[in-house]
């Protein structure tokens, strides 16, 4: 069995995020390789040089007497000349001339580290090792010239004190930086990321929203290009094309609608002026009828057409009592003919709407019609109108929760009508309320069913 999944794993800032720690914890763990391999192995390739530098830098600050002669160093570079002397045979350092003679050192005699061996009178630059009483040596050698003379000083090192160093100073030392400094890339860079991150995704959230905006009634909204990143505005202005050919499809959809009812409109009442002038007949009842169910289904497409734009309606404040009354009066004769009363209630204060007033009329109109259809003889159909939403409400048979799915399809009729109509009557109601931002909806009643409508939107909307 295939799991998707989970939503936040296909997050393109979290896997950024997990690419960011991932490459902070590689390195961290690299690093601390490195550095355990250093300690472990006990190279000397680093202490050397590191002695071979101490030498030059010595040498930068090597100080002359007026006779050219070596006299010390400066103060940078001989801070702590207690530890020469405390630790003599763990470093020192000499100055010799190009003879290979000491000019200056920081102790002589004997138990000083330099023993007086050729191996220790090395004047070519760079490190070297040698022996001192059993105990390995790190030195270096660095040249310096001053007055046409060539000199030449050395730092030496004894392998213990440098590994006492390394294992109870600069390892703590180190593992203690190492771990200051993996904080500060998880906290300070981590918090870095996850505002960039934020800053960079915000267009595209944006967009998204304006994507997930967009209706039948706002086809002529664009998704903005230049806010975007660089690499998703490909996409975006692709988009926005497909939204182009949609709309232009649309148009021509609704274009086409509007023409052919208002085409057929003409022809249908000549038709039946020519069938009234003929002679009386069940021939003739029955000609009148089907034109008058062909005239009613083209002045739903018209009505459909129309409620499908937007720009069609003309908002004011409307009372949707008077409204009401008006739809009632208008039905009242259709409603008598079929035996069903038809009642108007307010429920509680009513105030205006923000509405059009011929489009209303029209919802209510076919609510009305519709439930007119389906009601039994002598049994009430109401209309309910309160502050937010009004209700209209038969006592009919009702639908089945399948049928209750399919009510809003255009051309879908319910089974119980008494006339045959178009099917497109809560369709129009349906375009009615969406260009209003208002919800329609069903509900299956005992008996009968019931249509609210609200002024507010529905919950995903």
């Amino acid at each position: 069995m295939r799991y998707a999944n989970p939503k936040w794993l296909n997050s393109l800032g979290v896997k950024v995020l997990l690419a960011y720690v991932a490459g902070m914890v590689l390195s961290v763990a690299l690093l601390l390789a490195a550095v355990f391999y250093l300690i472990t192995t006990k190279s000397e390739i680093l202490p050397s040089m590191d002695v071979a530098e101490r030498a030059e830098e010595m040498a930068e600050a090597l100080l002359f007497d007026s006779a050219g002669r070596p006299v010390g160093f400066l103060d940078s570079e001989d801070s702590h000349p207690w530890t020469y002397d405390s630790l003599r045979r763990e470093i020192s350092y000499r100055v010799l001339d190009a003879a290979g003679d000491v000019a200056l050192a920081s102790a002589t005699g004997p138990g000083t580290a330099w023993p007086s061996t050729p191996a220790t009178r090395r004047l070519t630059p760079g490190p070297f090792t040698f022996d001192f009483a059993g105990v390995p040596m790190y030195a270096g050698t660095a040249a310096v010239e001053h007055e046409g003379k060539r000199w030449y000083v050395q730092f030496a090192a004894s392998k213990r004190i440098v590994e006492l160093f390394q294992t109870e100073f600069a390892l703590p030392f180190m593992g203690a930086g190492i771990v200051l400094f993996s904080l500060v890339m998880l906290f300070v860079f981590g918090a870095c990321a996850l505002i960039t991150l934020r800053y960079t995704l915000k267009p595209l959230r944006e967009v998204s929203e304006s994507a997930a905006a967009i209706s039948p009634r706002a086809l002529h909204a664009r998704l903005r290009v230049n806010a975007v990143p660089a690499e998703i505005a490909p996409l975006v202005a692709s988009f926005n094309r497909v939204l182009e050919r949609l709309e232009q499809g649309y148009r021509v959809q609704q274009g086409f609608l509007a023409t052919a009812a208002h085409e057929l409109k003409t022809p249908l009442a000549l038709i039946r002026a020519q069938v009234e002038l003929t002679d009386q007949g069940e021939e003739r009842d029955s000609l009148l009828g089907d034109i008058q169910h062909m005239t009613r289904q083209v002045q739903q497409l018209l009505l459909l057409a129309e409620a499908s734009e937007e720009q069609n309606y003309i908002f004011s404040m409307v009372d949707p009592r008077d409204v009401g009354a008006e739809a009632v009066g208008y039905l009242r004769r259709m409603a008598d003919a079929a035996n069903v009363r038809l009642t108007l209630r307010d429920d509680g204060p009513v105030a205006p709407w923000q509405a059009d007033p011929a489009t209303l009329f029209t919802l209510l109109k076919n609510l009305l019609e519709n439930a007119i259809q389906h009601a039994p003889e002598g049994t009430e159909v109401s209309v309910t109108i309160g502050a937010e939403a009004l209700t209209v409400r038969d006592s009919g048979p009702g639908v089945t929760p399948e049928q209750m799915a399919r009510m809003f399809e255009r051309f879908w009729r319910g089974a119980h009508r008494r006339d045959h109509g178009a099917g497109l009557g809560l369709s129009i109601c349906q375009e009615i309320a969406g260009a209003h931002g208002w919800t329609l909806a069903a509900q299956r009643m005992e008996p009968g069913l019931l249509f609210r409508l609200t002024t507010r939107p529905a919950p995903d909307a």
